[in-house]
């Protein structure tokens, strides 16, 4: 799967035998979201319903980005799968907290224990 890259975040996706690991670094903001979207989206598609958000490299994540999660989250959902964090920065935990997203998406310490959660 290539990633998707802009001048402020990249992203790499990794398909594993019974989940997607998507790893975001920088920022996803307003200019950048729709690639965001579209990673969590193109995952979801191919039937891949359990989804790894690793964010150990995220700066910043804005209201747009935010929304992409929940989008994903609900489709995920649909499809007898989640989407779980892993390895949110301490900057990434205060916006989860502030918006009540920590009690919609469960975090994990690492990746891998974040993978075998599924």
């Amino acid at each position: 799967m290539p990633g998707y890259n802009t001048n402020v975040m990249e992203i790499e996706v990794k398909s594993l035998k019974k989940v997607d690991v998507i790893a975001v670094s920088g920022r996803v903001d307003s200019s950048n979201a729709a690639n965001f979207e579209d990673a969590l989206k193109t995952s979801l598609a191919r039937g891949r319903h359990n989804l790894v958000l690793d964010f150990s490299r995220l700066d910043y994540m804005s209201s747009a980005g935010l929304r992409s999660m929940l989008a994903a989250l609900k489709t995920a959902r649909q499809g007898g799968g989640n989407v779980v964090i892993a390895q949110p920065t301490e900057r990434i935990v205060d916006t989860l907290k502030l918006v009540g997203f920590q009690s919609l998406f469960s975090q994990y310490g690492d990746v891998l224990e974040a993978v075998d959660s599924f």
